[in-house]
């Protein structure tokens, strides 16, 4: 494998403020993105070459020119000399430029060059407003990741987690985040005294759905992410857990033990009726939903150890999937309905795995300790996971194939139960060049 290290500390303090690639893809693209040309009044901004290129070098399967190194600096296409960034046996080139206007918005261009045929792949403007300097540098990274590797960037999407400060004292407080998905920007969705769990996503974006312990016994929240809206769903006596939205939004599974036992529940989101799924004296719950909505993967002991199954919801079919290792629990389908990832665990240690469901074949992905809550890109290509650094709770990204990986510690707290976004409206819209 072919090691990075490379930290980036950002200007602006945030809750998870650095992030080291720890391992990237054997030959990995080499990528210039030039420093764009800023206007004066733009100078003290973070330069958007700084942030795409590190999207980039963080997706593991790019290794950016360091600016040092470059020989010429062009904004332009008239300034590029092909043949300096052939010495320095680069494969793509990005140059660009901001500036502010007259109103205060904040024009930024770029430009994607192959070095080797000189031609232009990609040319695009944006006009922002300061506040989404950030926002514009993503949306770059993703265009460029797409065109270079055919898969669409989520570098855009954002993330969601629970940060724990002062567990095991009269002073415990915690904090539902969300944040850009390099950590930047976080801000509070909602705070308690007592604990927060098991948060997801609606497929739009738009809201969340957690659990909460403000009640003094878990309950099912639904929450607007951009707005005051905030819906207690249930509160039974017992367990309410797991909520999980299905694909098309109308939903949510989750496990409730109002009728004694653990059970997987699907609720009408519109209606909230509710539906039993399973019927088992076993201890069901972790549900997630098969791409198309037609199946819920998950976990129960039924089988005297936790293993992961799948039930269809139209026949109520069960089908039991992982037969290695005595624990496997908490998995998520990949987009493609074939893959799978989940907690495995090893020699008594918990990792995070894949399995091909078609070849019965399982992949080790995660080598740390007590690795848990997966929670997979909207792209298929990464998932980021819980797991422990210095008996600190903190947050790590890998590749679905194991080849990239790169972590996210935290500069106050334990970090921990992450949640991918789906991917998200555009923030930032390209204009005609």
């Amino acid at each position: 494998m072919c090691l990075m290290a490379l930290v980036l500390a950002g200007p602006v303090q945030a809750d998870l403020d650095t992030i080291i690639i720890d391992q990237g893809v054997d030959n990995p693209i080499r990528i210039a993105v030039v420093p764009f040309a800023l206007s004066e009044d733009l100078a003290q901004q973070q330069n958007p070459a700084k942030l795409i290129g590190f999207d980039l070098a963080r997706s593991g399967q790019f290794d950016p020119v360091a600016s040092e190194n470059m020989l010429s600096y062009p904004s332009s296409r008239n300034e590029v000399f092909f043949r300096d960034w052939r010495i320095l046996q680069t494969a793509y080139l990005v140059i660009g430029s901001a500036n502010a206007d007259a109103q205060g918005r904040v024009q930024i261009r770029y430009q994607l060059f192959d070095v080797a045929t000189q031609a232009e792949l990609q040319t695009a403007n944006f006009s922002v407003s300061l506040d989404q300097w950030r926002d514009v540098g993503h949306k770059i990274a993703d265009l460029i990741y797409a065109e270079v590797t055919g898969v669409r960037g989520a570098f855009s999407t954002k993330i969601l987690y629970v940060l724990a400060e002062g567990t095991g004292t009269a002073q415990a407080r915690y904090r539902l985040q969300i944040a850009d998905v390099d950590g930047q920007r976080p801000r509070t969705l909602y705070s308690s005294s007592q604990p927060i769990l098991s948060a997801s996503w609606s497929p739009d974006g738009t809201r969340v759905a957690y659990v909460s312990f403000e009640t003094g016994r878990p309950s099912i929240i639904l929450q607007d992410v951009g707005g005051p809206n905030r819906e207690r769903l249930t509160n039974f006596r017992g367990i309410n857990g797991s909520p999980v939205f299905s694909p098309d939004g109308k939903q949510l599974a989750m496990v409730l033990s109002r009728s004694g036992d653990p059970e997987i529940f699907v609720m009408d989101l519109e209606t909230r009726k509710l539906r039993r799924i399973t019927r088992h004296p076993a201890i069901d719950t972790e549900p997630s939903w098969s791409p198309d909505g037609q199946y819920l993967i998950f976990t129960s002991d039924r089988g005297g150890r936790p293993q992961i199954y799948q039930v269809e919801l139209a026949t109520n079919f069960l089908e039991r999937l992982t037969f290695v290792g005595d624990y496997n629990a908490r998995a998520r389908l990949l987009p493609d309905g074939r893959h799978l990832v989940f907690v495995h665990r090893r020699n008594g240690v918990f990792h995070i795995a894949w399995q091909d469901l078609q070849e019965d074949r399982l992949l080790v992905l995660t080598q740390s300790q007590l690795d848990e809550s997966p929670s997979l890109a909207p792209n298929g290509a990464m998932l980021i996971y819980a797991t422990q650094d210095q008996d600190k709770g903190i947050l790590a990204a890998v590749s679905v194939d194991g080849r990239v990986k790169y972590r996210l510690p935290s500069s106050a707290g334990d970090v921990r139960e992450p949640a991918w976004s789906p991917f998200l409206p555009d923030v930032v819209m390209a204009m005609d060049p």
